[in-house]
Parts: C-alpha cells; structure tokens; sequence
C-alpha cells in the first residue's frame, strides 16, 4: 500500500490555464484552504508536480487526534 499524503489549496486558480484548473479539480480541490489526503501513486504525484505552485503537499499521519 502506498503512503498517503495531505494536500491543501493555497492559491486561488483564477487566471490559471485550464489544464491546471481542471488538475485541481481532479485533485478534489474546490476552495482555498480545501485539503484533500490521497494515495502517494505516480499518477497523483505527477498531478501535485503540474500544480506544485497553487499546492502544499505534506505526510498525512493516520493517527491524527480525535477532538
């Protein structure tokens, strides 16, 4: 099983080609500050690389605190 990662919108995609917008969208981003976790696999990787400056990417640690 692949390790899963966080990511989360931090800029907006207005004035962003189609391409990078419809990325996003396939990402399951909508708003800034939307994060989304997925599975670390080369397709999604590559998606990240395309968008790299619109995204954060970080670990997604599973055993996250419950509040």
């Amino acid at each position: 099983m692949a390790d899963k990662i966080e990511i989360k919108l931090v800029r907006s995609t207005i004035g962003r080609k189609p391409a990078q917008r419809a990325t996003v969208r396939a990402l399951g981003l909508r708003k800034i500050s939307s994060v989304t976790v997925k599975e670390a696999t080369p397709a999604v990787l590559g998606m990240v690389a395309a968008v790299s400056h619109l995204v954060e990417v970080r670990p997604y640690a599973e055993t996250k605190e419950k509040k």
